[in-house]
Formats: C-alpha cells, structure tokens, sequence
C-alpha cells in the first residue's frame, strides 16, 4: 500500500512540476493510469461510434493522442482527460467524414456536434425539389407509381413489392423501370415515354 501512495504522489508531483516529462515517465505514468481503463474506454467507443469494426482504431487513435500530450505534460486527470480525447477524436472524425450516414453515430447531440442547419436558401431549394419530385410521381401511371414508391422511398425489395401488389417480380421489375425511367426524363426535362402498363 505504501508502494502504491508513493507511487501516486510521484505521479502528482510531475504532474505539477511544469518540468518537460521524459519517456520513460510517461510510459510508466500511461501504463499505470491509461491502460487500466481499456475496457471502459471500449464500451464508450462502442457506444457512441455504431461501426464495431472501427472501435480497435479509434482506441489506438485515442491512445496515441493521450501519450502524445503526456509527452508534453502530465494531465492531473488521466481518466477526465482520456475520456475527453476520446469525446473529441469522434467529434473530428464526425466532421472531416465526406459522407455519414445517419447510423454512423449513435447520439450525435451527446457528442455536442454542431447540428448542420439548411440556411433558407437551401430549404427552398429542397422544398421545390419535391414538389418536382411529386409531381413527376403523380404523372406516372398507377402502378409504376406504387412499384416505385416501395422500392425507392420503402426500400422493399422485388420480391415484397410483388407480394404486396400481386403481381410477378418480372412485372414488378418493368413497372420499375418504366417507372424509374420516365421519372429521370420528366426531372431532367426531356420528354416522358410512358409505355402502358400491364
């Protein structure tokens, strides 16, 4: 026990000392603090990041971002402070990521991201877009309509879509095209070639 306390008030007093830390203190000072909390540093990765396969990286980025600062001084707080990179290190992958899908990220207001709000112009832009959107919709004869609206805005597939309206996936498969198809000419402005349907 006496070990352990002094230990611990080495620890404190190069935390408080201001002096540069070298690498052996910070190997020891990482080993004694930082890796005893693998585990929860895991779960919180895990949490908050839904791609499991990522969560082995984004612990050796954290790790490597904590040792790093520790080379230029102790932090007072090692759990605090590694919780914290971890917080931010998700937070800048959040931002620089191209695309995310909505999955990525579990809680996005827990990690205090800055929300991405459409100015106006955007939001008009948007709104007139599917207004175009549904008209075009509308155009289409009804069962291409149906056929597309379940695949492309419910995600079902071929084969629920022809259960759902009857009909053979093949049948399914050409309302889909049509649909598709005379959906991009009336959007993109060139003239709908609408077949009838069966």
């Amino acid at each position: 026990m006496a070990e352990a306390s002094e230990t611990s008030r080495e620890s404190t007093e190069l935390q408080n000392s201001g002096a540069p830390v070298t690498a052996p203190e910070v190997d020891a000072w990482f080993a004694r603090e930082i890796l005893p909390l693998e585990a929860v540093l895991m779960q919180f990765l895990q949490r908050h990041w839904r791609n499991p396969s990522d969560a082995d990286d984004l612990l050796q980025d954290v790790y490597v971002r904590v040792y790093e600062a520790a080379l230029r001084e102790l932090p007072a707080h090692a759990r605090q402070f590694v919780f914290t990179t971890a917080r931010n290190l998700l937070i800048d992958r959040v931002r620089h990521a191209q695309i995310i899908p909505i999955e990525a990220v579990s809680d996005l207001d827990a990690l205090d991201v800055a929300h991405d709000i459409p100015g106006p112009d955007r939001s008009a832009i948007a709104r007139d877009e599917l207004r175009r959107l549904q008209a075009a919709l509308d155009r289409l004869p009804p069962k291409s309509r149906e056929a597309v609206v379940l695949a492309r805005i419910e995600g079902l597939s071929g084969k629920e879509i022809a259960v759902r309206m009857g009909l053979s996936e093949a049948t399914i498969s050409y309302h889909l095209t049509n649909g598709v198809s005379a959906l991009a000419d009336m959007l993109y402005g060139e003239q709908a070639d609408l077949r009838s349907g069966a």
